[in-house]
């Protein structure tokens, strides 16, 4: 008996090979569990998570008040969502915690059992408050500060930031029942092979170069 049989009796010992008659039936059920999970992976827009675009965040719609804050303030020209929301230390924590949260976003929202109003969980406040300090530590230690603002340097650690700037980045507390703020238009970026240029204008543009 050659390599090659040897293993294929292993496997047929230990039962990871089913038996002949079985083989039809685990062979299409295989093929249709991959193809689950391909339509998955496809239709949740999976690949997307490994990026730091911010849109992606509004795959679930119930983000979709948090989006429009920021994209109203100040921090949409120097922070994304994962600079924020995702530890920033090294590598291996930021795609770990991406993975967690994504998790558990998805079963929540899969399951309905989103929240009216939505808050920072302890782990989450944690990784947003040290990536504050990470990108203000420079207000954080301002000299002038400590002379002037009574109990600044107690203040300045016993505390989350936004308990003091409470609507940084996303104003004040939205809900899920807050309709204007779920109403109002996303602009979302267009497909690489769409068109975003009418064809009247184009044809307009190309008849004043030519002239």
């Amino acid at each position: 008996m050659g390599k090659r049989g040897r293993i294929f009796k292993k496997l047929l010992k230990y039962r990871i090979i089913p038996p002949k008659e079985w083989r039809p039936a685990v062979v299409v059920l295989t093929g249709m569990l991959v193809g689950l999970g391909i339509y998955i992976v496809k239709i949740s827009n999976a690949a997307s998570y490994i990026s730091d675009d911010p849109q992606v965040c509004i795959n679930c719609h119930v983000m979709v008040p948090h989006y429009i804050t920021w994209t109203n303030s100040s921090h949409r020209e120097v922070a994304h969502c994962n600079d924020c929301h995702v530890p920033q230390d090294n590598f291996f924590n930021k795609y770990k915690t991406k993975a967690m949260d994504g998790l558990y976003h998805s079963t929540i929202f899969t399951l309905r059992m989103e929240p009216e109003v939505i808050q920072a969980r302890d782990a989450s406040v944690r990784v947003i408050q040290n990536n504050c300090i990470r990108c203000h530590q420079d207000q954080l230690v301002v000299p002038p500060y400590e002379d002037r603002v009574e109990n600044h340097h107690h203040h300045r650690l016993d505390r989350v930031c936004w308990e003091c700037h409470t609507e940084v980045p996303h104003g004040r507390v939205k809900s899920l029942s807050s309709v204007g703020h779920q109403i109002e238009p996303v602009r979302v970026r267009p497909r690489p092979d769409e068109d975003v240029v009418p064809a009247w204008l184009r044809e307009t543009l190309e008849r004043e170069k030519q002239e």
